[in-house]
């Protein structure tokens, strides 16, 4: 399955995401907070995001640990929901 390897980095690009604003997404859906449906979602528009490398880039550069999410997360929006209602 050639979508494997790309459907990994995406979902670790999410991951990272998430725990760079202080949230784990395992634990927002088993509290409730996410639903796998969200997470099929955000998967889809992760993987169709051009800026993939960027991204990386973004997550593995020190000084952006406190900046929450870059400007061009298709996701941003659901995190951030998401982190507020686990406060």
């Amino acid at each position: 399955m050639p979508h494997i390897p790309k459907l990994r980095r995406h979902v670790a690009l999410m991951d990272e995401a998430a725990k760079r604003i202080g949230m784990d997404l395992q634990e927002a859906a088993l509290c409730g907070a996410l639903e796998v449906r969200e997470i099929e979602q955000a998967v889809e528009r992760c993987m169709r995001c051009p800026l993939p490398d960027t991204c990386e880039t973004w997550r593995l550069t020190a000084e952006n640990k406190a900046h929450g999410l870059p400007p061009f997360c298709r996701n941003k929006d659901l995190f951030n929901r998401i982190s507020e209602t686990l406060i």
